[in-house]
């Protein structure tokens, strides 16, 4: 087996509740993990655990107190902890996708172009990129009038295949995925795992959030358990 594809490295992080009289909240307390292409990990253990602090510190959305996140990026292991804002974006164009909870709707901007938008971003013509958009949300059995409407008021499972769809249309080498069959009846759910066993196939390495033990079972290929953190850091 190749190196990780991303390899956590004793990592720390610590909220200052700032209204609270900048009371200190350690969530994660020297945390390390790898992950190799082709494997599917989830983050399993009790809300408050830090599930969710981990996804967006290896997305880099968080900057950690201690440790390092590397992630492979153009054959180097690339850390998102030091790595400055432009090597940022550019690991998340081409390296890192990440499917959260909840699409960040774009006002005014239809679904069909929040889809089609990272691979435009990635150098597609917008007619491609568009193409390949509409037979995503098609796979995901969006109707076809919601293509060209705003999901701001699209229904949670509506949104929910919007997002997955942009998640997905980029074949992306590491995947971030945040409980995503929450919202989904169970054909859309079996398409959004359907998705996800695919990236796994063709080598992808992905870290999910999979509250439902049979969505678990099915889609991962390893837990990693993490604890809440008793004791101030």
């Amino acid at each position: 087996m190749s190196g990780p594809a991303v390899a956590v490295e004793t990592l720390a992080k610590t909220f200052t509740l700032h209204l609270q009289g900048g009371v200190r909240l350690p969530v994660l307390r020297d945390l390390s993990l790898d992950v190799f292409p082709g494997e599917c990990v989830a983050l399993v253990g009790p809300s408050g655990a830090g599930k969710s602090t981990l996804l967006r510190a290896l997305y880099g959305t968080y900057l950690p107190q201690s440790g390092r996140v590397l992630v492979r990026h153009r054959g180097a292991m690339i850390d998102l902890a030091s790595a400055g804002p432009r090597a940022i974006l550019a690991i998340r164009r081409e390296t890192l996708g990440y499917v959260s909870q909840f699409l960040r709707v774009i006002p005014r901007v239809p679904a069909r172009a929040i889809v089609a938008e990272p691979l435009v971003h990635r150098g597609e013509s917008e007619g491609a990129a568009l193409r390949a958009a509409d037979a995503m949300l098609g796979r995901l059995n969006l109707p076809e009038r919601l293509w060209h409407l705003p999901p701001a008021t699209f229904s949670g499972g509506e949104q929910q295949r919007v997002n997955l769809a942009r998640g997905f249309i980029v074949p992306y080498p590491i995947m971030l995925i945040d409980e995503p069959t929450a919202s989904l009846d169970p054909e859309n759910a079996d398409v959004a795992l359907s998705l996800i066993q695919e990236a796994r196939s063709r080598g992808a390495a992905i870290v999910g959030i999979f509250h439902d033990p049979i969505v678990r079972q099915r889609m991962a290929t390893r837990d990693f358990a993490l604890a809440p953190l008793a004791e101030p850091a």
